[in-house]
């Protein structure tokens, strides 16, 4: 080849070197392409040839005469015409140039050999059609014929009203259903196993047919194939648009028939004729376009629905008679392949795009993604496939009984007159001998396991094709119409409807499983997988979904790697991840649906509007509201402000979310149930166990919901919240696992205590403290928003601890809801029964960090000020006034060190809140535990230093809320654990505690009657110093004793004697201790009144007060050396007799919590003859506070405990919770405490009778 003159200067020098240089390379890249051209020009020719030998040997080729012969001959046809259409895909004369021209360069400008007979193999197929036209136009009467045989089938297949009133896809008797075998259409049933290749026959053939259309029943059967397709496929997922090769294709040579016709070159009837029947299908061919457009979907979901009718009916009848499933196997063929069609239908015109005939622009074929009956059909397939299977060893038993029984008939044929009359030649008769020895030499199944039976029938067939083609072709002098007039005068079958019959049934013996596979294989949808999983997921769980089409969808994935090409080994990877990938994608589909029928019910649409509560103003309305009712409404009544009637819900217009929970919970047990029993998925080497996929969407649900519900829109929802959503969820979960042959509550377990602890279950033996405590998210999570919000107030919510009430309150909203809503002793047990243990030791493991580092700040103020702090002892011992207050002046940063001990008292008191619940669930959960505890809590040894084991015990009692002194015991602990108060200084602790009394918070302090607090929360620096002062004198005492052990070089009786008395002189320091703190701050309060400055005196005093009140090792009467009682009782008597509020918190307050009502019920002198040290709170012996008020002349004061939770530490100390000056019993009394404390003899409360100071509990 040479290039034209004047491209010479621009042709590239270095690329045309290029190319000569890797001339060879690029020869043998295009080698298979070449071949291929060849290969297609030979099958060309063989194919071409053997067609006409077929069509013109062959003397008959109708379906119900020679329909083997028929299905080899017209296969042949389609697979000619579907290598020739698929072979435009190539480039085909692209590749023969560049290969020739290839082959020039290295072989001296000379052309390959087969180059010209490509060239004009190529130009003959160019178009393709126009190449078949031409090559199959001797062939064109022939297939003319078959058309027109296969009309009546074609049109029985479209009539859906006649195929659901004949019956021909049930197998039993339409009009007589007590008949259990249908024998009205057996062949034309069996004709509809076909139905699919006759319409690809009609397509093809009339496509390079096309002067078939011309016959006058062409017309119908074309058109009605026409209207119900719109794509040809020709190889896997490639296809042709139909209508459009017709309109270029077929309707030129109609107009060419019709245009010879008009010019009369026949007679003139037979012109006339020609003429009319062109001209109707050139309008039809015209018209059908437009039609199949609009109605083919409705056409064929029309047929989808027969389908689903006919199938579901046929899957039920044979699982209740298998017996009969066998005779009509035939039937349930016809079944599967017209489902197969149907679907395959379906998802090749997904997302087609066609043009209209008269619209130039491409439109998407309209096709319902959200159809429903597809998976009613995969269902269907699937089931009767699991059917067959099941009972194949009935159905190989029947066909083996059938051919044993058919030996018998075809050797009696065999043996007529008419056979014997018929001059067989001899090869002919061995044949036909060879055929009854077949069918006698099968082994018989009666008392044999039939499945052990092992029977190959293919030389059997193979000979009786043989018989066929001898018989059909018109060169045998012995032909079809001999054998059936030889044989049909019996009255019997003919020796080939005999014969025939003998082949399908013997397939059924040995290929039973390719037969199923011919009919029920979906295979082919790999090619249409994505289309597959969209329709899945729009149909699986909409209104007509069925949660156990979900078996279906999945196993069909099963069969895709049987698409894999033999001759394309990287096929089997690509198909095979692709068909993992739709698995996993329907999985995670189902697994979502799962989640979402959960979510429903866990919603408050779901169960949660069948945990609706009436609140008081509602219950309210609908008294007052049904109250004025006279004539009641026959329809659902409704209150003016918007609230239902109770019972609404029974009138059928408001049961529409009662139904949505019913449809839900259905769907949700159906699917549960379904996904359990099912088989695992094997695709290739990978399994899919849906149970297991089940399990973990089903717990990890649970878990995404628990940490999403923790916080809501605003911040953390209330624990009590908390706990009832998971209840809910778990109830729904119970619900499940009845469905579920698995442990779902065990499954629960394990993720609650995830979210609770997620280190190993070893490190809590060990006792020890480690670097880094491992937690689960949740519980993190809500503890850090305690810490934060709640003890460090980061918002500036104003948290306040009130004593009376055992909850912290707030003065503004801490995130969605006040502080009291969140953190009372209901929300902690609820937080103690979400997390447990784990989460309450996580918490409590917080509050000690930001306690220690709130001890650390005392710790380093006595350093920093130890000094001025001796300085200020020494003038508090010597009563030096002004050198005290000059001293107290100088004391660094006194404000921020009493606002980090109110910040530790906070968390004390967080803290024994905490404990006073855990100990609450415990003693609920496990009451054998709780009691162990209290018990041997009461009898352990009281040593110093203690032992290790009685720490850890100790430790585990105290986080339970039945040690007797919470709050010394916990300070102690974070001590030991930081190593603090191990610093002389830590001896000036109560002189720095005393410097507080003249700091200027007290100007802003003030008392509140109805928290028992105060508001700034200085009652939680009572809280501090009591438990501060105990916990560092039992630090201190143990770390001495522990120096003098190391130094008593064995003396170990001497030691074990001292340990004995050393929790006596340990609780006696920490009351001296506490003595002196009293003493001092008393000091200091009164010194500093005066008439002009006096405003902080009332505070100061409840405060220190309060200290005795809190503070186990400190006697009430210890105040009343410094402080007299009249001023105590004055200062009480104006708050309780002011407060407005005071008659409703008498109303609504136990009277154990009341410091009002417990004036009225601690005589000190009736207290003073006990003998025994316990607590009377519930001592009504008082005359007197029924006169002493007439706002408060009540008869009775009601205990109203109900928003209230029983306490633990009111068991082991004699600690009041009945009010300020509910003083203890154990109080020694002596005779100069006061001026009042001696009182003996009957009550004194007449003294006081016209006091204003009020009643006041002496003992």
């Amino acid at each position: 080849m040479y290039l034209p003159k004047h491209f010479g200067k621009r042709v590239d020098k270095v690329a045309l070197d290029a190319l000569h240089d890797s001339v060879e390379l690029h020869l043998q890249s295009l080698e298979p392409w070449v071949q291929l051209l060849l290969d297609l020009m030979a099958f060309r020719e063989q194919a071409l040839r053997l067609i006409l030998d077929l069509s013109s040997t062959v003397i008959t080729l109708l379906p119900h005469q020679n329909s083997l012969i028929l299905h080899a001959f017209m296969d042949l046809f389609c697979s000619f015409v579907r290598v020739n259409l698929f072979s435009e895909k190539i480039p085909r004369k692209m590749v023969l140039q560049i290969y020739n021209l290839l082959h020039a360069m290295s072989s001296n400008d000379r052309d390959c050999d087969f180059y010209h007979r490509l060239v004009q193999f190529i130009d003959s197929y160019d178009p393709p059609l126009k190449g078949l036209q031409e090559d199959l136009n001797f062939v064109s009467p022939r297939i003319g014929e078959v058309l027109e045989a296969v009309g009546p089938v074609i049109f029985l297949s479209t009539d859906t009203r006649k195929l659901r009133n004949e019956g021909f896809l049930s197998p039993y008797h339409p009009r007589y259903p007590d008949i259990l075998t249908n024998s009205a259409h057996p062949m034309r049933a069996q004709d509809l196993a076909n139905v699919t290749s006759y319409r690809e026959w009609v397509l093809f053939g009339y496509l390079v047919c096309p002067d078939e259309l011309l016959r006058v029943t062409s017309i119908d059967i074309a058109m009605v194939v026409l209207k119900e397709n719109l794509v040809l496929t020709i190889f896997r997922d490639e296809y042709i648009l139909l209508h459009e090769d017709y309109q270029l294709y077929v309707l030129p040579r109609i107009l060419e028939s019709k245009k010879m016709a008009k010019s009369g070159r026949t007679k003139q009837k037979e012109a006339d004729l020609e003429y009319s029947v062109a001209k109707q299908v050139e309008k039809m061919i015209s018209e059908v376009h437009e039609q199949a457009f609009v109605s083919c979907d409705a056409i064929h979901r029309e047929r989808r629905i027969l389908l689903k009718q006919e199938i579901g009916r046929m899957v039920l009848f044979f699982t209740d008679q298998p017996s009969l499933l066998a005779p009509n196997i035939q039937m349930v063929f016809s079944a599967l392949a017209f489902a197969q069609s149907e679907v395959i239908w379906y998802f090749q015109h997904v997302g087609i795009a066609s043009s209209k005939s008269k619209a130039a622009r491409t439109v998407p074929v309209d096709i319902d993604q959200s159809d429903p009956t597809i998976g009613f059909l995969l269902d269907g397939i699937d089931r009767l496939c699991c059917l067959v299977r099941k009972y194949i060893a009935a159905i190989r038993g029947y066909a083996l009984s059938y051919l044993s029984s058919c030996a018998g008939r075809i050797r009696f044929l065999l043996g007529t007159p008419g056979m014997v009359a018929l001059d067989l030649d001899s090869g002919l008769k061995g044949l036909l001998q060879q055929i009854v020895q077949h069918l006698e030499n099968i082994p018989k199944p009666q008392g044999e396991n039939i499945s052990a039976i092992t029977c190959d029938l293919s030389d059997f067939r193979k000979d009786w094709l043989t018989i066929l083609m001898i018989v059909t072709s018109s060169r045998s002098n012995i032909n079809i119409r001999h054998l059936e007039k030889a044989t049909v005068s019996t009255g019997k079958e003919g020796l080939l409807s005999e014969g025939n019959a003998a082949y399908n049934w013997s397939r059924c013996v040995d290929e039973l499983e390719s037969q199923l596979s011919k009919h029920g294989s979906l295979k082919k949808l790999y090619f249409y997988h994505q289309h597959l999983t969209a329709v899945f997921r729009n149909t699986m769980f909409g209104p007509e979904g069925r949660p156990q089409h979900c078996c279906a969808w999945l196993g069909v994935a099963s069969s895709f790697p049987e698409c894999t090409s033999p001759i394309v080994p990287e096929e089997v990877t690509k198909i095979g991840r692709d068909a993992v990938l739709y698995v996993e994608s329907l999985i995670e589909s189902i697994m979502g649906g799962l989640e979402g029928l959960i979510n429903i019910l866990d919603s408050e649409g779901g169960f949660g509007a069948l945990e609706n509560q009436l609140l008081p103003e509602q219950a309210a309305s609908y008294i007052n509201y049904t109250s004025r009712l006279s004539n009641p409404s026959t329809k659902s009544p409704k209150l003016s402000a918007g609230y239902a009637l109770p019972g609404h819900e029974s009138y059928p217009e408001n049961d529409s979310s009662i139904k949505m929970l019913e449809a839900a919970m259905q769907r949700l047990t159906n699917l549960c149930s379904v996904l359990n029993d099912m088989e695992p998925i094997c695709v290739l080497n990978h399994v899919f166990v849906l149970r297991e996929y089940m399990r973990e969407c089903i717990l990890g649900n649970f878990r995404r919901r628990l940490l999403a519900v923790l916080k809501t829109d605003n911040d953390l929802q209330r624990p009590s919240i908390l706990e009832s959503l998971i209840r809910r969820h778990i109830s729904i979960v119970h619900l499940a696992e009845q469905h579920i042959s698995m442990d779902l509550t065990q499954g629960i377990r394990e993720v609650l205590l995830t979210e609770a602890f997620s280190g190993p279950v070893s490190s809590l033996h060990l006792f020890e403290k480690v670097t880094e405590q491992p937690t689960g998210s949740a519980a993190e999570s809500v503890c850090n928003w305690y810490i934060e919000n709640i003890i460090k107030d980061v918002s500036g919510a104003g948290i306040l601890f009130a004593p009376i009430h055992k909850c912290f309150k707030s003065t503004r909203p801490v995130g969605g809801y006040f502080a009291d809503s969140v953190a009372d002793l209901r929300e902690l047990q609820a937080f103690v029964r979400i997390f447990g243990g784990y989460g309450v030791d996580r918490l409590d493991h917080l509050l000690k960090e930001h306690t220690a580092a709130l001890l650390n700040c005392i710790d380093t103020s006595l350093r920093s000020n130890r000094e001025v702090l001796e300085a200020v002892a020494g003038s508090l011992h010597s009563g030096d006034r002004i050198e005290r207050e000059a001293s107290m002046k100088q004391v660094v940063d006194l404000d921020t060190v009493i606002e980090f001990c109110v910040q530790a008292g906070l968390a004390l008191a967080f803290d024994g809140l905490l404990a006073e619940a855990a100990g609450a669930v415990l003693e609920e959960g496990a009451p054998l535990i709780y009691s162990l505890l209290a018990e041997v809590v009461k009898h352990v040894p009281d040593e110093i230093p203690e032992k290790k084991e009685i720490r850890r015990l100790k430790g585990v009692a105290n986080s339970v809320g039945v040690v007797c002194d919470h709050d010394s015991q916990w300070v102690r602990s974070v001590l030991e654990e930081v190593g603090g108060a191990n610093d002389g200084s830590w001896s000036l602790l109560p002189y720095l505690f005393a410097t507080f009394m003249a700091s200027n918070v007290w100007n802003t302090t003030a008392f509140n009657v109805e928290t028992g607090g105060f508001n700034n929360n200085i009652n939680c620096l009572a809280r501090c110093i009591s438990a501060v002062i105990a916990g560092s004198e039992f630090v201190r005492l143990e770390r001495e004793r522990q120096q003098r052990r190391s130094f008593s070089n064995g003396h170990v009786d001497e030691t074990l004697d001292s340990e004995i008395q050393s929790r006596l002189s340990a609780e006696a320091s920490i009351k001296s201790t506490l003595q002196l703190f009293v003493k001092f701050s008393a000091g200091i309060i009164l010194d500093s009144w005066s008439e002009t400055n006096r405003s902080h005196l009332v505070a100061q005093v409840i405060f220190l007060d309060q200290l005795c009140e809190i503070s186990p090792y400190l006697p009430r009467s210890s105040l009343e050396l410094h402080i007299p009682y009249a001023i105590l009782r004055s200062i009480y008597s104006q708050y309780y007799m002011n407060n407005p509020s005071t008659l409703l918190a008498l109303l609504n307050v136990s009277p154990r919590h009341s410091p009002a009502v417990s004036l009225s019920h601690a005589s000190p002198v009736i207290r003073q003859g006990r003998g025994d040290s316990t607590p009377q709170y519930l001592t009504n012996d008082s005359g007197y506070f029924k006169s002493a008020s007439s706002s408060y002349s009540q008869e009775h004061i009601y205990d109203n405990d109900s928003g209230n939770f029983r306490g633990n530490e009111n068991k082991h100390r004699n600690v009041r919770r009945s009010g300020p000056l509910d003083y203890s019993s154990s109080r020694k009394v002596k005779h100069g405490e006061g001026s009042t404390s001696g009182s003996t003899g009957p009550s004194p409360l007449p003294r006081f009778a016209v006091s204003r100071s009020g009643p006041i509990a002496y003992k």
